[in-house]
């Protein structure tokens, strides 16, 4: 479970290798709720995306987005997990300022911070519970974000099947160039109706695999193709099978209108034929 929870907590907030210079792809008061399956346990776990308006800094607005991950029902009585994200936004140009992540389980503890240079191309990392692996990391060209946050961050994109995106994502303390692609249109069944949605795949070919790519696992997120472009399913492939995030609760931005909870005609995404 913990293989499954760490990566889909890490799977969301992604962004191109070139200056993005746009409004994270999240707005004030926006929220997404996932309800996580794996394997047998179709209820295995939650996950949590919003974002809200933050204090302003030398002038410039922010938006703080927060992530939280946890077990439930049988799962959390096998694996309690615990895990919370918070990204802070500068909205004039898209850029992450900084990430304090943090998660519990029966076993192991974790807490660390990054604050990023972009004058410098450099990232202050701090462990809070291993000191010895604070350190400065160098960043590759690109603005990095981490990797749930990347992959909500597709939805302002317009790729087509056939399509490729370079995104930068930071994982704990190591960065990672990945390529998104766009694949093909599928049908996917939610709580909050049917959706005509991109399957975007992120691959890792310009450098090395490492980490999860390494080992094989594979990624796939679901955009719905509707005005809205929600990022309706995510999938992690392991080699002993699958974890699957289904959006269940979406809460639009302040101001953008009714809440699409349910599954009626005027919330639910179309089934019709792919654009």
């Amino acid at each position: 479970m913990r293989s499954l929870a760490l990566p889909l907590l890490s799977l969301l907030l992604l962004t191109t290798g070139r200056p993005l210079r746009a409004t994270p792809a999240l707005g004030d008061g926006e929220s997404l709720t996932y309800r996580v399956g794996w394997g047998i346990f179709f209820g295995a776990g939650e996950i949590n995306i919003s974002a809200k308006a933050a204090a302003p800094q030398d002038g410039h607005l922010r938006l703080d987005v927060t992530t939280t991950t946890a077990t439930r029902g049988l799962a959390r009585v096998l694996f309690m997990f615990d895990a919370q994200a918070d990204a802070i936004f500068d909205v004039h140009n898209g850029r992450l300022i900084s990430t304090t992540e943090s998660s519990r389980s029966a076993t192991k503890v974790t807490k660390n911070s990054i604050v990023f240079d972009y004058a410098k191309s450099s990232a202050s990392y701090t462990n809070e519970i291993n000191p010895d692996r604070t350190t400065t990391l160098a960043m590759p060209a690109g603005e990095p974000m981490d990797l749930i946050m990347s992959l909500i961050q597709t939805r302002a994109w317009n790729l087509k099947p056939g399509e490729t995106k370079d995104a930068l994502v930071i994982f704990d303390d190591e960065f990672y160039e990945l390529t998104i692609h766009a694949e093909k249109y599928e049908e996917v069944r939610t709580p909050l109706g049917t959706f005509n949605a991109l399957v975007l795949v992120p691959r890792m070919e310009k450098t090395p695999p490492k980490g999860m790519f390494k080992r094989g696992t594979g990624v796939r997120v679901w955009i719905s193709q509707d005005e809205r472009r929600l990022p309706v399913k995510f999938q992690v492939e392991f080699k002993f099978g699958s974890g699957v995030a289904t959006l269940e609760r979406y809460q639009p931005p302040a101001g953008a209108g009714t809440p699409a909870n349910s599954s009626s005609p005027a919330t639910a995404g179309t089934s019709g034929a792919s654009p």
